[in-house]
């Protein structure tokens, strides 16, 4: 039986937990108590999380863990002396440490970070990287795994660290099966970006979110203004005008985005060769992809499916 230590502190954010959903569900899929989870706390007893209600916890204390993992907050919170202990004290005793979202400030604050990969909550990756300098951070990243210490993206992105614990404990079958109890995919690559084209625009109504869903379903299409403009009942120049006034970039540079968010999924999930991929969402040839995804991200298509490639076998 793998032991599991899941801290955490007066405030904590209780979506954290879902990942301890994966782990009581792995049970119920294999049949037996593979893990069981401890809820910790530095002094015990109660703790109160962020919506408002307690939960009981153990105290930090001598047993050990083969896995610890540190709660996130909806802001961050200040590390105690005593978690500052407990984690390093995991680091020479635990099979892996992690991190989700906040979490990894905890982590960097016991030092356990210096001169590794790690990863965290866009909204808050800036803050980890300007108070630890000495972290190697990638604010777009599910998750990252650098030895025995694994940081994720914040919110649901804790299901994926714990569905790749599972995997790599049971194996994919394993994995797949408490995806699907879940009703979650499964489960997102590491590498896979934390940001969404589709949320980054966020359009105010209900026209323009129309023609974005048309995009999105119909990459391979050329998509003309014209196109889009009749998918949201709008004359083009209307929906030109409506288009940026909404989500501040152009419907060029828009299906652009959404056509490198398809290409870099299906880099990250798949097989299909570069040919395939550019027209299946839309860019026609590799040399036109290429050029989006210099732009979108400052490197080729191939050396991203080469990082996602090696990302995947480390995990």
């Amino acid at each position: 039986m793998q032991e599991i230590g899941f801290v955490v502190f007066p405030g904590f954010q209780v979506m954290g937990f879902a990942a301890i959903t994966v782990f009581e569900v792995a049970n119920l899929a294999t049949g037996n108590e593979i893990y069981r989870v401890h809820l910790l706390s530095e002094h015990g007893g109660p703790v109160r999380a962020s919506a408002g209600f307690n939960v009981e916890t153990e105290a930090f204390g001598v047993r050990a863990f083969d896995t610890v993992i540190i709660g996130a907050g909806t802001d961050l919170h200040s590390t105690t002396p005593g978690l500052v202990k407990f984690i390093q004290q995991a680091m020479t005793s635990a099979r892996r440490v992690a991190a989700p979202c906040t979490g990894a400030f905890s982590l960097a604050e016991a030092g356990v970070l210096n001169g590794r990969r790690a990863t965290t909550h866009w909204a808050f990756a800036r803050e980890l990287r300007m108070r630890y300098p000495e972290i190697d951070i990638d604010e777009d990243r599910i998750f990252i795994i650098d030895g025995q210490v694994w940081t994720s993206a914040g919110m649901t992105a804790g299901v994926d660290l714990a569905l790749a614990m599972v995997e790599k404990d049971l194996g994919a079958e394993v994995a797949r099966s408490v995806a699907r109890k879940l009703v979650v995919y499964h489960r997102r690559a590491g590498g896979q970006s934390q940001f969404s084209a589709l949320l980054e625009l966020e359009p105010k109504s209900d026209r323009i979110q129309s023609a974005l869903d048309y995009a999105k379903n119909h990459l391979r299409n050329e998509l003309s203004v014209e196109e889009l403009a009749n998918a949201a009942r709008l004359s083009p120049r209307q929906f030109s005008r409506a288009f940026r006034a909404e989500t501040g970039q152009s419907p060029a540079k828009a299906i652009e985005n959404l056509r490198v968010e398809a290409a870099r999924m299906m880099m990250e999930q798949g097989r299909l060769s570069m040919d395939v991929i550019a027209n299946e969402t839309g860019f026609a040839d590799r040399e036109r992809m290429r050029r989006a995804f210099l732009r979108a991200f400052g490197q080729p298509p191939q050396a991203m499916r080469r990082n996602a490639k090696v990302i995947a076998e480390v995990a």
